[in-house]
């Protein structure tokens, strides 16, 4: 008679497998939303970023921010949009073309997350720039805020995120 070793895995090995992998999907995953939500705030850093910089070229070449306010851009958030199937806003023709967004030097030609607004304030000394969006069409929208001022003719700004884990 030949003995016969069997190589194969008992059921509670399987179930320590499979309790296993449990764990560490449990782990995983809210971790990789995280980081979505993450990467797509990043989207409203540099179109902020964006704005700071062309508004501090238009104070060093005229002693003022653009004075031009515009309203939300896109009026309707990008929720209900849905370009592309995406949650995401769509590009239409004409959309940045207000002459506030002009002296601003600013646009966006891809699908995108976030409405953005600009108040300048002081007599063009200051200004505020919005990035609103709601990454996760849960209801719960997020702020971001750009402050900038020009105190002894020095142009600077500053950036407040919103707290994280607020979307």
């Amino acid at each position: 008679m030949s003995n016969q070793n069997n190589k194969g895995f008992t059921l509670i090995e399987l179930m320590i497998v499979v309790a296993i992998v449990g764990i560490l999907a449990a782990i995983a995953v809210p971790m990789f939303m995280d980081a979505m939500k993450r990467s797509r705030n990043t989207e409203a850093q540099l179109q902020l970023n964006k704005i700071s910089k062309r508004a501090t070229e238009e104070y060093h070449t005229n002693s003022t921010f653009p004075l031009g306010a515009t309203v939300l851009t896109p009026a309707t958030d990008c929720c209900t949009q849905n370009a592309g199937g995406k949650r995401r806003c769509a590009i239409v023709p004409g959309l940045w073309d207000a002459a506030e967004w002009q002296a601003l030097d600013f646009s966006l030609t891809k699908e995108f997350l976030f409405q953005y607004s600009y108040t300048p304030s002081g007599g063009g000394t200051a200004y505020q720039a919005l990035a609103i969006g709601d990454l996760d069409c849960d209801g719960t929208a997020i702020t971001f805020q750009l402050d900038g001022e020009a105190s002894s003719g020095t142009p600077t700004a500053t950036l407040i995120e919103p707290p994280r884990g607020s979307d």
